[in-house]
């Protein structure tokens, strides 16, 4: 007992594989115990990964899908009346939960109300099971005898069904009148609620819904600049007619007045080969931010930059080509997901038969490649600044901007014509 309790640990290992040659139940439990100790770490590790990405996405203004998550607090009572104010609005925003919920109650209430009245209206004449009616009595309504046959009615009037066992007689008045303010509502019923459920089904943010980005952004090289990329995809083979891009970067700073801004935003350009507006959007695009000395990364290098607090928000604004609705694509982007020193893997192609063709399981995938400690570094080396302009040069002469496209060698002829 004092030899294993206190012994070395190249001691207890070999205490411990001779008793595992003469007990095998003791031989098998070390492997039961790592195999135990593994899962135990996985759990954990899963557990853990789970809480930081909650905490990730309680902290960030615009989440990875577009919505913000932001509330209002302490707003005045009589300010809250102007939801009601704009009740078109408000209805279409609402989750469908709530219009499914507004749609069964209106029809349902609409046909309920109406029943109470023709249930008045026949108790008011006698037509009534119980009633004292004589034989010459003249009903209002046929075959409305209580409240069930009285909304079975309503239902029948306002849904224009008409089996025909329940109908006016044409001896009381009211029951004209009546009749005619319930099919008015009933149409102003019908109109609202398929207006609501058709605009909400159009809504624009629904065709947000197949524009996306990266999950990451990167900074490399580009064009002899260090730059922030973000690649983006346009899902549907319908164009965003007009698109625009631009950032957003907000972090939390302290004004020379000693005033803290939490929310401060600071404008990023964001550029394609071709420009930053009216966007040929056919085809993912990887957007650059160029970083010099009117950007807010000029001063963050690639061991500074997970220290750093900021959110990152990039926003597509477009028209879609089929229904001419403006639409607007959102996410966001923290310093824990932009990768320093990493450049986006090619993804387009042209196969044999001349077509494009697009390969997203490396929409998100990156690859490290060479980039400069810091935008400092990078402008203070000559030697790095030839060697990109001369690889620049390179790619310029070879005509070839995306190594994804595949080359095709085409042969120069010369035509003489002689005069």
């Amino acid at each position: 007992m004092w030899i294993k309790t206190f012994a070395t640990p190249t001691l207890q290992l070999t205490l411990r594989s001779v008793r595992s040659q003469t007990d095998p139940v003791s031989a098998v439990w070390p492997m039961v115990s790592l195999s135990s100790s593994r899962m135990f770490q996985f759990v954990q590790r899963h557990i853990h990964d789970h809480v930081m990405e909650r905490i990730i996405r309680r902290t960030r203004l615009v989440t990875k899908d577009g919505r913000c998550n932001i509330e209002f607090g302490n707003i005045e009572y009589h300010n809250q009346f102007a939801y009601l104010g704009d009740f078109w609005t408000t209805v279409v925003e609402i989750r469908w939960r709530f219009v499914l919920l507004l749609f069964v109650a209106s029809f349902t209430g609409s046909w309920f109300v109406f029943s109470l009245l023709w249930y008045w209206i026949a108790k008011s004449n006698g037509d009534l099971i119980g009633q004292n009616r004589t034989d010459s009595h003249v009903r209002c309504i046929d075959n409305v005898n209580g409240l069930t046959t009285a909304f079975l009615y309503s239902l029948e009037t306002q849904t224009t069904i008409g089996y025909g066992g329940r109908a006016l007689t044409g001896h009381c008045p009211g029951t004209v009148a009546l009749i005619v303010v319930q099919s008015l509502i009933g149409v102003f019923v019908n109109c609202f609620m398929c207006g609501v459920i058709l605009a909400k089904i159009s809504l624009p943010k629904k065709r947000a819904k197949t524009v996306t980005f990266s999950n990451t952004a990167v900074i490399c090289l580009k064009k002899g600049s260090l730059c922030l990329l973000i690649r983006v995809a346009n899902l549907r083979k319908t164009l965003l007619i007009g698109s625009q891009i631009y950032g957003k970067l907000l972090r939390t700073t302290v004004t020379p007045e000693g005033e803290t801004i939490i929310l401060d935003q600071v404008g990023i350009d964001f550029a394609v080969d071709a420009g930053k507006d009216n966007l040929f959007f056919v085809c993912p695009l990887t957007l650059y931010h160029i970083i010099d000395k009117a950007s807010p990364f000029y001063d963050m290098s690639a061991d500074t930059l997970q220290q750093q607090d900021f959110e990152l928000v990039v926003f597509l604004d477009g028209m879609a080509e089929s229904t001419s609705s403006a639409c607007q694509v959102r996410t966001s982007f923290i310093p824990q997901e932009v990768q320093w020193g990493y450049s986006f893997l090619p993804i387009i192609s042209r196969t044999k038969t001349g077509k494009y063709h697009v390969d997203f399981s490396n929409f998100s995938r990156t690859v490290p490649v060479t980039t400069p400690h810091c935008v400092q570094c990078f402008q203070s080396d000559p030697d790095q600044t030839n060697h990109n302009n001369n690889q620049n040069n390179h790619h310029r002469k070879l005509g070839i901007d995306n190594p994804g496209f595949e080359v095709i060698d085409i042969q120069d002829t010369m035509d003489i014509t002689e005069m």
